[in-house]
C-alpha cells in the first residue's frame, strides 16, 4: 500500500447513505415541478394574502350603520332629537319617514332591517308634562353579536341626545337618569342563545365544505384512474354526464341535512318556526348549486389535490364573508359585494329566517333568486369546460 493511500482519511459512513448532490438535485426538481403547477403556486401566494386582507380589513365585530325603521304618529322636536342622536352615534342608519306596522313586520321577516324604534301616540305631550313616555326598540337578535353593542350603548346615546333639550321649563328633569322609559325587545332570539344562531349556520357551512369537495373529485378521480376516456366514449351528452354525477351527491347532502336538523332540535333545542317544506326546498337549491360548483372545479382541476385546493380556496371567503362567523353588515361595502356573490350568504339568511323567524317563501324571495342565478351560471360553465375537455 502506498504512503498516499495510507495517509488519506477513511471514507465517511454517512456519505455512503446520503448524497448531498442527489438531495440538491431532488430539491431543484421539486421547485421546478412547483413552478409548473400554477394552481398550487397560486394557493401558496393567494391564501395568505386573502387571510390578511379579510381579517385585516373585512372583519369587524362592532358593526355600524345598521338599518333602522321608525314607527310614530308624532313628529315633534323631541322625537327628531332622539332620532338625530341615534343617527349621529354611528350605530343606527335611521330611515327617512315613518313606517307602518305592516311594513315593519315585512322588513323584519325579510331581514332588511335590524332595528325598529316605536314612539307611542302623544309622546311629546307626555314628555312635556313630566311623565316618562315609553320608547320601544326592537332588534333582530338572530345574530346577537351584530346588535349587542348598539343596544348596550343605546341608553348613553339617549342621555346625550336629551341633554340639550332639558333646559328652561324642562331643566328639573335633567336630574333624572333618563326622562323616558326605554324598552328593548330582542326578537326571534330574546335570550340571546348563541347556538340558535350558530347551529343553523353550521348547516350551510358543512354542506358547503362537503358537497363541493365530494363533487370536485368526480372527474379528477376518473382522470387519475384512467377511466375518463371510457366516460368520454359513452353515448351520453355533457349535460347527462353532469346530471348523473351530481344527483348522487345531492342525495348525500340531504342525508347530512337530516342528521344536522335532528341534532339541532334534539341536542341544541333550535326551533323550526317556519315551514319545513320551504326549508327543504331552499336547501335543495343550495345543495344543487354547491355540487354543480364542485363539478365545475373537477372540470378545471387536473388532479384530486388541485380539486381539494380549489375547494379550500372557495371555502375560506365563504365562511368569513357570508355572515356565519362575523356580522355581515359590519363588513366594508366591497366585502359585502363579494359576500353577496357567495351562495352561503343567501342560504344562511334563508335557513335562519325559516328556523328562527318563521319566514315564508315570499319573505325570502330576495335570497332565492341569487341562488338560482348562481346555479345556472356555474352549470353553464361546467358544460363549457367539459366540452373543452372532450376536445
Amino acid at each position: 500500500m502506498s504512503a498516499a493511500a495510507a495517509s488519506s482519511p477513511p471514507p465517511s459512513r454517512l456519505s455512503g447513505f446520503i448524497s448531498f448532490s442527489r438531495i440538491a438535485a431532488l430539491m431543484v426538481k421539486e421547485l421546478i415541478q412547483m413552478r409548473r403547477d400554477r394552481l398550487t403556486f397560486a394557493m401558496i401566494i393567494g391564501v395568505p394574502i386573502i387571510q390578511l386582507v379579510l381579517f385585516g380589513y373585512a372583519i369587524n365585530m362592532d358593526p355600524k350603520r345598521l338599518p333602522t325603521l321608525v314607527v310614530s304618529a308624532d313628529n315633534g322636536p323631541i322625537i327628531r332629537t332622539i332620532l338625530a342622536g341615534m343617527q349621529t352615534s354611528g350605530y343606527f342608519d335611521v330611515a327617512s319617514g315613518f313606517a307602518s306596522e305592516a311594513e315593519v313586520e315585512e322588513a323584519m321577516a325579510a331581514g332588511t332591517t335590524t332595528y325598529v324604534v316605536s314612539f307611542p301616540p302623544n309622546f311629546e305631550r307626555d314628555f312635556v308634562r313630566g311623565t316618562q313616555p315609553q320608547i320601544l326598540v326592537e332588534a333582530d337578535a338572530t345574530d346577537p353579536a351584530a346588535t349587542s353593542n348598539a343596544l348596550g350603548a343605546l341608553r348613553q346615546i339617549l342621555e346625550s341626545a336629551f341633554r340639550p333639550e332639558l333646559a328652561g321649563p324642562l331643566a328639573l328633569r335633567a336630574a333624572e337618569p333618563l326622562p323616558v322609559d326605554l324598552v328593548i325587545q330582542r326578537r326571534y332570539n330574546p335570550e340571546g342563545i348563541t347556538s340558535h344562531n350558530i347551529v343553523p349556520g353550521l348547516l350551510g357551512t358543512i354542506l358547503t365544505m362537503t358537497t363541493i369537495l365530494m363533487t370536485a373529485l368526480a372527474l379528477t378521480r376518473e382522470r387519475e384512474r384512467g377511466t375518463l376516456e371510457n366516460l368520454m366514449a359513452m353515448p351520453a351528452t355533457p349535460l347527462e354526464i353532469m346530471i348523473g354525477k351530481i344527483i348522487p351527491y345531492i342525495g348525500i347532502g340531504f342525508i347530512q341535512v337530516a342528521v344536522i336538523l335532528v341534532c339541532a332540535t334534539l341536542l341544541f333545542h333550535v326551533p323550526i318556526a317556519g315551514s319545513l317544506f320551504v326549508l327543504l326546498a331552499g336547501t335543495l337549491l343550495f345543495v344543487a348549486a354547491n355540487v354543480t360548483l364542485g363539478y365545475t372545479f373537477s372540470t378545471i382541476a387536473k388532479t384530486q389535490m388541485q380539486a381539494m385546493q380549489m375547494t379550500f380556496f372557495w371555502f375560506l371567503p365563504s365562511i368569513l364573508l357570508s355572515g356565519f362567523m362575523f356580522p355581515f353588515r359590519g363588513m366594508p361595502v366591497w366585502a359585502q359585494w363579494i359576500g353577496e356573490v357567495l351562495p352561503l350568504t343567501h342560504y344562511l339568511r334563508v335557513v335562519r329566517g325559516i328556523m328562527l323567524k318563521g319566514s315564508n317563501l315570499f319573505d325570502l324571495g330576495n335570497q332565492i333568486w341569487p341562488l338560482v342565478v348562481f346555479w345556472l351560471a356555474v352549470g353553464t360553465l361546467a358544460l363549457v369546460r367539459y366540452r373543452r375537455t372532450l376536445d
